[in-house]
C-alpha cells in the first residue's frame, strides 16, 4: 500500500515538474507566425468570424501622443513596426522598457520603428515616459487603447503584447509576454 502511495506521490512531483519546465522554464516565445499576408480590410468590416484570428495586416487604429495630437499606427510608412502594447502598471511592460529603448536606436537607421501603445491613463503615461526618457513614439488610450489591442483578434492577453510588421504593414510575429534580448533579436532577423 504505502509503494503504491509512494509512486503516485512520485508520479505526481515528476508530471508538476515537468509542466513547470515546459510551461514556465523553457526560454520560448509565447509567438504567432503569420502564415501569409492577405489584403487589408478596415476594422469596420472585420466580422466575428475572423475572433482568434491574427490580422494579416497592422489594424488601423488613432490615439493620442505624448503631446496630446492624434496619431495613427499607420504614421511610419515603409517602415518595418514592433507595436509594443504597454501599461505604467505592467511591471514586466516597465521592465522592458530599456531593451526597447536599445532597439530602437540600434535597428531604427536600419528601418525599424518602435511604438508604444499605452493602455492606461494619460496623465500616468506622460509622467512615467519623461521619468524614465522613452524617446520612441508613444501612443496612448484608454477605452480606445482597448479597442486597439481587441482589433488584433486576441481577446483579453494581457500585457505586455509585441507585434511586429515588415516595411508593408503585413504582421509577422506576434509575441505575448517580456521581450528579453535574445528574443529579440531572433523576432528582428525574421522581420
Amino acid at each position: 500500500m504505502k509503494s503504491r502511495l509512494y509512486l503516485a506521490v512520485a508520479f505526481a512531483a515528476m508530471a508538476v515538474g515537468y509542466a513547470v519546465y515546459y510551461f514556465v522554464a523553457t526560454p520560448r516565445a509565447a509567438m504567432k507566425v503569420n502564415p501569409s499576408p492577405v489584403e487589408q480590410r478596415p476594422l469596420a468590416e472585420q466580422s466575428a468570424e475572423t475572433e482568434g484570428a491574427l490580422p494579416a495586416v497592422l489594424p488601423y487604429f488613432t490615439l493620442s501622443d505624448l503631446s496630446g495630437a492624434p496619431r495613427s499606427i499607420r504614421s511610419w510608412p515603409g517602415k518595418s513596426m514592433i507595436v509594443n502594447f504597454w501599461a505604467t502598471w505592467c511591471a514586466p511592460c516597465r521592465r522592458e522598457i530599456p531593451l526597447l529603448r536599445e532597439l530602437q536606436k540600434q535597428h531604427g537607421p536600419e528601418g525599424f520603428q518602435i511604438v508604444g501603445v499605452a493602455v492606461d491613463i494619460r496623465e500616468d503615461v506622460v509622467k512615467y515616459a519623461q521619468e524614465i526618457g522613452i524617446d520612441y513614439p508613444v501612443l496612448i488610450g484608454e477605452q480606445d487603447g482597448l479597442d486597439a489591442v481587441n482589433s488584433f483578434g486576441q481577446g483579453s492577453l494581457g500585457f505586455p503584447f509585441t507585434v511586429f510588421t515588415d516595411n508593408q504593414g503585413r504582421i509577422v510575429l506576434f509575441h505575448l509576454g517580456e521581450i528579453h534580448r535574445e528574443q529579440a533579436e531572433v523576432m528582428l532577423a525574421a522581420v
